[in-house]
């Protein structure tokens, strides 16, 4: 069920196993002024969210932020076939198969760049991922690039929290760190998030951070800054 996380914007999670490990991920929902809503990263959709959705307003926009999180891209348009489809640089590639995706680039669309700051984080090919910022409400809307694995979770997804540095802290999970390519260009994307003035991240795995959000973000960036 979706639930409030600041003014005009919402969130659900989505509980689910991959290769045997039981972990979760996060829709995020932003109302636009115009009322249009924004999917970040869809979830699997049942007839009560598709009825909360509609409560809200009129989806307009889906984000498959990565190249990572776009397995329910397709269910998500054919649930609401009026919105737009929009994809990580090298995703369509990827997926073919979505035919109707329109690749996002450096410039914000026009729809929501009043409202929403667009950042790729770049250096990591791999991922691809696009970083969000909610200017009204100070969020910070993220997908992989940073994690934080609270909350009782069965044995092996504790294990493997603890074991990509994500279980008791927000962090680049290693697995991340592994992946990068050209650090400099990483260093650079970092800095340029670390300017927005970040009070709120919302996390596709799996916490919600509130308290002291831009110290814990620069603090979870020295991996990427520290030479």
């Amino acid at each position: 069920m979706l639930q409030a996380i600041a003014p005009n914007i919402w969130q659900v999670q989505h509980q689910f196993s991959a290769s045997g490990l039981r972990i979760s991920s996060r829709m995020t929902v932003v109302r636009l002024v115009n009322g249009a809503l924004w999917l970040h990263s869809p979830v699997p959709l049942s007839a009560d969210l598709r009825a909360q959705l509609a409560a809200l307003g009129t989806v307009a926009f889906i984000v498959a932020p990565n190249k990572m999180h776009h397995l329910f891209a397709a269910e998500c348009l054919a649930a609401f076939p009026g919105a737009k489809l929009f994809g990580a640089p090298g995703l369509k590639a990827k997926r073919p198969d979505l035919e109707d995706l329109i690749e996002l680039n450096p410039v914000v669309e026009k729809a929501w760049r009043d409202e929403l700051e667009q950042l790729f984080f770049d250096g990591i090919p791999a991922g691809n991922e696009s970083v969000w910022f909610h200017k009204a409400s100070g969020t910070l809307i993220l997908t992989d690039l940073c994690q934080w694995w609270q909350g009782d979770l069965p044995f092996v997804a504790k294990a493997y929290a603890m074991l990509t540095g994500v279980r008791r802290q927000l962090a680049v999970p290693r697995t991340v760190r592994w992946m990068v390519k050209d650090r400099q260009a990483a260093r650079i994307s970092a800095q340029g998030i670390l300017r927005w003035p970040v009070t709120r991240i919302v996390l596709a795995h799996n916490v919600i951070v509130e308290a002291d959000a831009h110290a814990a973000l620069a603090k979870a960036f020295t991996c990427f800054l520290d030479d």
